[in-house]
């Protein structure tokens, strides 16, 4: 994130704007048609509209933006304490942040509860709690793919922008690249919700929206275009709105994460590559002796390159894998052992990524 000029306030009327030309474009294709059962489009339009409307009208008061010197993002009101939920990449470092909430110019002061950098949640505390309106959170599991949703938030510094689209897939591992001038070291967010809802910076750590107004996402990554640069138009992926609240509400009731609930190997690994720089798999640098890659027969100074049966080059390939996975699991490692080269394959149990 980097710093921006704050919208006039006005801008909060661009919604309504593309609902009147959404209606406007609906009558039009109407009348083109020239026939009697296009009579009711106008009506469904207006309905959807409306519906629209009321989300924006329901859920919008829980959205926030977060703010500190050099950046700024989005987060959700949590509950009537005081406590906000949101990205650890848009808190990054930082302690203390300004917090303005829909609507409104007046700023709030709230402070760090804590961050979880592999899951990319962090929780804060406003200290004026007065008239804080609680989001309700739902699960990726009532989501199905082509379902309507809304994402709300601060992108580019745009206070209580809301942008709307569809969810485009469900399910999906994707990597979130490190952020050293904000402190994040990066991560591998599991089971995320791709959707077409635009999201730009500011957006992350907002809201992602069904129709019956719960929050179903937290925004976090935006897709970059590799050809040509840039943010991927449409593709955007919000953290499960069920894996948020869990966290979240982990960190208020114990003040940190106790519970993970990742998969993990035990191991770690640095990426290896040939004689032509090429990265060819991942070499065991070391192991946690009471890990489950230990406890299989999994050695320091091996080379893996499959995981179930897939191609694994490097650190990330492995990181992705896993991430797809639950504690439990019992997955299939290839690889090489030195000092000839000798192959191996090797079921491992995963085990829970520990916290701190």
């Amino acid at each position: 994130m980097r710093p921006v000029r704050r919208a006039d306030p006005g801008a909060r009327s661009a919604w309504a704007l593309v609902l009147t030309l959404l209606l406007t474009a609906t009558a039009a294709l109407a009348g083109c048609a020239g026939r009697d059962d296009t009579a009711p489009a106008p009506r469904i339009a207006e309905g959807l509209s409306e519906e629209f409307a009321g989300v924006v009208q329901a859920v919008l008061p829980s959205v926030v933006e977060i703010s500190q010197p050099g950046s700024v993002g989005s987060g959700v009101v949590f509950d009537r304490d005081g406590h906000i939920v949101t990205n650890a990449h848009v808190v990054g470092t930082g302690k203390a942040f300004e917090v303005r909430f829909a609507n409104s110019s007046a700023v709030r002061t709230a402070t760090l509860v804590y961050s979880w950098p592999p899951e990319d949640i962090a929780v804060i505390k406003v200290h004026d709690t007065g008239g804080l309106v609680p989001a309700q959170f739902g699960a990726a599991r009532d989501l199905q793919v082509g379902d309507i949703v809304m994402a709300m938030g601060s992108p580019l510094g745009l206070e209580s922008s809301v942008t709307q689209g569809v969810v485009s897939a469900l399910g999906r591992t994707v990597s979130e690249p490190p952020e050293p001038q904000i402190g994040f070291p990066g991560t591998v967010l599991r089971q995320t919700i791709q959707t077409s809802a635009p999201i730009n910076p500011g957006n992350s750590g907002g809201a992602l929206v069904s129709l019956d107004r719960k929050v179903v996402g937290i925004p976090s990554v935006a897709a970059v275009n590799q050809g040509i640069g840039g943010v991927a138009a449409g593709i955007g992926f919000a953290i499960p709105g069920d894996i948020a609240s869990d966290l979240a509400q982990q960190i208020i009731d114990h003040g940190r994460v106790i519970n993970s609930g990742r998969a993990a190997l035990g191991i770690t690994g640095l990426t290896v590559t040939n004689d032509q720089g090429q990265p060819i798999g991942v070499g065991v640098a070391a192991l946690d002796p009471n890990g489950p890659a230990a406890k299989s027969g999994v050695r320091v100074g091996d080379l893996i390159t499959r995981f179930e049966g897939e191609e694994i080059r490097t650190a990330q390939d492995l990181q992705t894998q896993i991430a797809s996975r639950r504690p439990g699991d019992a997955v299939r490692l290839t690889g090489t052992r030195p000092p000839a080269a000798e192959p191996f394959t090797i079921t491992v149990t995963l085990g829970e990524l520990p916290v701190s």
